[in-house]
């Protein structure tokens, strides 16, 4: 088990949020976790009907946390007619999770290009390929051998895929521990500034 994190009404003061979720963050990826970037989002339509995938988190500062993918998908129309989401992040073998929610904003075009230059190629023409979560009617692979024929090794971004940021306005700190007597902190943003309360496990 991890010491607690820092709560309200102790004396020192609450850290700021976002930073204690890239601390715990590196430290699943100090533990040889696997997928320690794993992230279930999820988002809703604007009818309110919900939904979650795990997508991987793929940038976190003290903007939120980023993560990439088909503007066509579900959770891009989702987003497009809802702009927010939350996510959680759970590392079952040190006994953390975090929950972020908030508005949802997209990359911009050089942001998005910078990380798709940066991809596996084959990962660049999978994204140029998958009509990601349509109804598969073609032969995937001799779409991803066409586009190898007319690319070679110059794959731009699609303009149809990039990268969005989830800014939270409120975030969750979770700590296993005995008897079901876990650390359970809230932050909240309130203007510039954020104000945390320890919630009952």
């Amino acid at each position: 088990m991890h010491p607690p994190v820092t709560l309200p009404g102790t004396r020192s003061e609450p850290r700021e949020p976002l930073a204690l979720v890239a601390e715990w963050y590196e430290a699943a990826v100090a533990a040889g976790l696997p997928e320690p970037h794993a992230m279930a989002l999820a988002t809703a339509s604007a009818a309110g009907r919900p939904s979650v995938r795990i997508v991987l988190l793929k940038g976190l500062d003290e903007r939120g946390a980023t993560f990439f993918t088909n503007y066509g998908s579900r959770k891009g129309r989702e987003l497009a007619e809802n702009p927010r989401a939350a996510a959680t992040l759970y590392w079952q073998p040190l006994h953390r999770a975090v929950r972020l929610e908030g508005p949802v904003e997209l990359l911009g075009a050089e942001e998005s290009d910078a990380y798709f230059a940066s991809r596996p190629r084959g990962a660049r023409l999978g994204a140029w390929a998958s009509r990601q979560g349509a109804v598969l009617t073609d032969d995937l692979e001799a779409r991803v051998r066409a586009l190898e024929a007319r690319f070679g090794d110059d794959i731009p971004r699609p303009e149809w895929w990039g990268g969005y940021r989830l800014a939270p306005d409120a975030v969750e700190l979770w700590e296993g521990r005995p008897d079901r007597l876990h650390h359970r902190v809230h932050y909240v943003r309130d203007g510039d500034a954020w104000r945390s309360e320890r919630l009952s496990p």
